[in-house]
């Protein structure tokens, strides 16, 4: 007999990671409450209190900047690429 997994969505992770961080629940009641397991509560929390810094400092923008440059320029190297195996190609040509 299998067992299905409750998923949650991540604004439900954060309101059960922010209850454990508050401490006016224990860690027992919390589990019993939400029906999910202390490790994981414990992991939800470990992430929150990682990111939460991320959330203020405009990081994430800069970290989407710096990922669109970088697409930005694999996009001109394949278009420089592709050019260079067309004339490649045209070249291979002459010498059949």
């Amino acid at each position: 007999m299998s067992v299905t997994r409750k998923k949650y969505s991540a604004q439900e992770k954060a309101r059960i990671a922010l209850e454990a961080l508050k401490g006016n629940l224990t860690q027992n009641e919390i589990t019993k409450k939400y029906d999910v397991h202390a490790s994981q509560i414990n992991k939800w929390k470990k992430q929150l209190k990682e990111k939460m810094g991320d959330i203020f400092s405009g990081r994430k923008k800069q970290v989407d900047r710096d990922k669109d440059k970088y697409i930005d320029e694999l996009h001109q190297q394949i278009g420089q690429l592709t050019i260079e195996v067309s004339w490649l190609k045209k070249k291979s040509d002459l010498f059949d």
